[in-house]
């Protein structure tokens, strides 16, 4: 019996959630590039995807989620201004990730060294899935070893990182030639062109 590209679709995004709620590294499509993604409470996990990587946790990570509502654990958005928060939310969904300021609560394995988070409401139709289906945001940096490219296809994740990651969520990478765009929510300053 032929199966809609959908079921396969909504099958794999279980598959992900599964090995996400037992702390395993996934990797995922998003708007340019394949990301690394795990469940961003959990710190196992999260010192996994950073020895996959290479990555130093000083650094701080990205969060990747559905939609504004999922971010908000995270965040402290008491001193910003309408229009602060109003250049970030009318950004998404987008290829735009925003530095707001992190609440007390927020782990030190997301923020590293700073108090603030780096934030981004895909609009990647299977992220979006992905975020929903397991009920909040996701970790996201690219799919790549530090110093290599980032990869852009399936098949470049399973040559970079093939054994070392739990499971590659099958997908394609949207029409972005450029990782998102990064700046400041509250001074909008640019960290990183898109």
């Amino acid at each position: 019996r032929h199966r809609s590209p959908l079921f396969f679709m909504t099958q794999d995004i279980q598959q992900a959630c599964q090995i996400l709620h037992s702390g395993g590294v996934i990797a995922y499509a998003t708007e340019a590039v394949f990301g690394l993604g795990c469940d961003p409470d959990n710190e196992a996990a999260v010192h996994k995807l950073l020895q996959i990587k290479l990555r130093p946790i000083e650094k701080g990570l990205i969060l990747i989620a559905a939609e504004w509502q999922q971010l908000i654990p995270y965040l402290d958005v008491s001193s910003l201004s309408h229009e602060q928060l109003q250049r970030a939310l009318n950004s998404w969904p987008g290829p735009y990730t925003w530095v707001f300021p992190a609440k007390m609560t927020t782990p030190k394995w997301l923020t590293g060294e700073f108090s603030s988070l780096a934030v981004r409401v895909s609009a990647h139709p299977q992220v979006r899935a992905l975020c929903h289906s397991y009920g909040k945001p996701l970790v996201s940096t690219s799919a790549n070893l530090t110093t290599y490219p980032a990869c852009r296809t399936e098949h470049e994740v399973r040559l970079q990182l093939g054994e070392r990651i739990d499971y590659i969520l099958p997908g394609n990478v949207g029409a972005n030639s450029n990782p998102s765009e990064i700046r400041d929510v509250i001074t909008n300053q640019l960290f990183r062109a898109g």
